[in-house]
């Protein structure tokens, strides 16, 4: 629940970004063990997955859990906090569930390829 100071951009975080109100541009703080840049705060990123109360039945080779079954996929799942948020929010554990429609400055997405 303590990202470190200036390690991410969230409402009480620290660092150069710390409660502007407003997104950093992409490349503002360091790499995770993973090579990523600022998957922790700054928006709360929405999912392909569909909203699922719990994670029984979910899929296990980390592809997006899109069946109907007990999920609600009206709704996707947002994860990783925003500016917005506190330091609780920001875990990749951390999620929600929205309509798809649903609209704010502190919500986007992450774009991926392979290289």
């Amino acid at each position: 629940d303590d990202p470190g100071e200036n390690r991410a951009n969230c409402h009480g975080c620290g660092g150069a970004w710390d409660d502007r109100g407003q997104t950093a541009p992409v490349g503002s703080f360091e790499a995770n063990r993973f090579g990523l840049h600022d998957t922790a705060g700054n928006v709360f990123e929405w999912t392909e997955d569909c909203w699922h109360g719990n994670y029984t039945g979910a899929p296990d080779d980390g592809t997006a859990w899109l069946e109907t079954g007990k999920g609600q996929c009206g709704l996707r799942v947002m994860r990783g906090g925003s500016w917005n948020y506190g330091p609780g929010n920001l875990r990749s554990g951390s999620r929600t569930g929205r309509e798809a429609a649903f609209r704010f400055p502190d919500i986007g997405f992450r774009l991926a390829r392979d290289l």
